[in-house]
Parts: C-alpha cells; structure tokens; sequence
C-alpha cells in the first residue's frame, strides 16, 4: 500500500499561517540558522500576515538558508511567489505569502532592526 505524501501548500485555505511558520522555522533551524524571531504583522501590513526573522553566520550562510529553504518548501508542494537578495547575500527574502522570511548577516540585521520597525 503505497502513502501518499501530506503536502503543505500556501495557496490552500486550511493551512493555516502557524503550520507554516512551524514549517519554516523547522528549515531554517535544520540549516543551522539563529535567532528566530516571528512578528505578527497582519494588522500593519496587507502584504503577509507574519514575518519571519533570521541570522546566518556569512554572507555563503545567508544564501544557503534562504536556497535551501525555497527547495524545501518546493519538495513539500509550496512555490516560493519571490526570492530576493541572494546575488549579495547580505539580506534573502523569501515571499511565502501568507509569511515572509528574512535572512540576514548580523550587521544587516543590526542595521535595518525589522523587529523594532514592525513591532
């Protein structure tokens, strides 16, 4: 008897956004990414309803997070709607929708401090 494989997809209205949250941060901790931080935005924003912020030790790390979730998330059903920064790799950000992931250096993150800004 063959099982099917459960597939997560952002475009589907009964996944709801913590799913993808667990599923994201589960990703990013497996590529040893730091200092997770989720902010609810949905009331400041019409663009996502939570953004996701994390840490890579070097601009190779950054890219590689924000690639290797993107592949994770393709092989679990869910297309990424845009990747950017990953040609610099000081700043990814992957657009899931519903959720929108930051990956960045210390430094960028100390410069652009996204969770003073939307908290």
């Amino acid at each position: 008897m063959l099982l099917s494989p459960i597939i997560v997809n952002y475009r589907d209205p009964t996944l709801q956004s913590s799913d993808l949250i667990t599923f994201v941060t589960e990703k990013i901790e497996d590529m040893k990414g730091r200092d997770i931080v989720v902010l609810d935005i949905a009331k400041k924003s019409s663009f996502a309803d939570y953004m996701l912020v994390c840490s890579g030790n070097s601009k190779r790390h950054v890219i590689s997070i924000a690639q290797s979730l993107t592949i994770e998330c393709r092989a679990a059903g869910m297309e990424a709607l845009g990747v950017e920064g990953n040609d610099v790799g000081e700043w990814s950000l992957v657009d899931l929708g519903d959720v929108v992931v930051h990956v960045m250096t210390d430094e960028t993150r100390d410069r652009y401090q996204l969770e003073q800004l939307w908290e």
